[in-house]
């Protein structure tokens, strides 16, 4: 079969084949091509493809109906809303991701922007450089309250690390983890978790559903010395609320990794004005160790295993 990897996926050309020897040792082509924008360039690299490989590179329908071979995506990601899935059922192609990979290192970034928040570091590194001192009192992470919206793996391992600082833990999820529960986590419904937690970190996938499910209104709900930390997907919440929200003082601050458009962001974007926000560019899922993860669960658990009649990692 034809391998076609659409993206470089963050690891050396190198480091992807020899993690893919196990799959072309078994005689299946890899092709390997770097990322584009220009959709007809697309077109071409995935017109004779069995297998399709991308990260977090659109897929349009139009690209996915061209590929007249194709049987399965393998989608080096945990999202997979910027695939068209509409295309590939009605193409009856398989479709996997990549789950898992990114769990510790989206959890540990926002360890890191709610120290960052509650100690004041960004803008002490800024006033230190003018011959400042720091003028108001740093908070403790462990005496806080943590809200977590969404505890699938990335929100269950938050909990536990959150747990470990001696923060009390709430959760809101569409099904209440048992084991959560036992170490002490809390399940309220969502708009008691806004109104009781000092710091609310966001872990829920973008659907319909959940579009826009922290709006102006659940803004409002929260604490005016509480915390909003989003690194799942943009448009979960109203980021012009937010920024408002900010701008008047009716949130304390926010840690913001994800937008309502991939980086790079546009001069006018309302949270780039807001006070009291730091801003990440899409790096939660962006470090060394989950790049050669993610490759490793494309090819080991999902290509190698869907090539032998067992699928892993189910989408469609």
């Amino acid at each position: 079969m034809k391998i076609v990897v659409l993206e470089s996926l963050d690891v050396s050309e190198d480091e992807l084949r020899e993690i893919a020897k196990p799959v072309t040792d078994q005689g299946h082509e890899l092709v390997l091509y770097e990322k584009t924008d220009d959709i007809e360039l697309q077109k071409k690299h995935v017109k004779d493809a069995n297998i399709l490989v991308i990260g977090n590179m659109p897929l349009k329908g139009e690209v996915i109906r061209v590929a007249e071979n194709l049987k399965y995506i393998a989608v080096a990601f945990t999202g997979v809303d910027h695939v068209d899935l509409d295309a590939c059922k009605e193409k009856c192609i398989q479709v996997s991701n990549a789950a898992g990979y990114a769990t510790v290192n989206v959890a540990e970034l926002v360890i890191g922007l709610m120290l960052a928040l509650l100690r004041d570091i960004v803008p002490l590194n800024k006033a230190i450089r003018k011959g400042e001192k720091a003028s108001d009192l740093g908070q403790e992470l462990g005496s806080k309250t943590v809200g977590i919206i969404g505890t699938g793996a990335i929100g269950a391992k938050l909990a536990e690390l959150v747990l470990a600082f001696g923060c009390d833990v709430l959760a809101y999820g569409r099904t209440e983890k048992e084991d959560l529960k036992k170490k002490g986590v809390k399940y309220l419904p969502l708009d008691d978790l806004l109104k009781q937690s000092d710091i609310v970190s966001i872990h829920f996938p973008l659907l319909e559903s959940t579009k826009g499910l922290i709006n102006k209104e659940r803004l409002e709900m929260m604490k005016p010395t509480a915390f909003l930390i989003n690194t799942a997907r943009g448009p979960i919440v109203d980021n012009d609320a937010l920024a408002e929200a900010l701008k008047e003082g009716k949130i304390a601050g926010a840690g913001i990794d994800v937008f309502d458009m991939e980086p790079p962001i546009p001069e006018d974007y309302p949270l780039l004005n807001a006070p009291n926000i730091i801003l990440t560019p899409h790096i939660g899922f962006f470090t060394k160790e989950a790049m050669i993860r993610r490759v490793h669960i494309t090819f080991d658990e999902n290509i190698a295993k869907w090539l032998a009649g067992d699928q892993q990692n189910v989408v469609l």
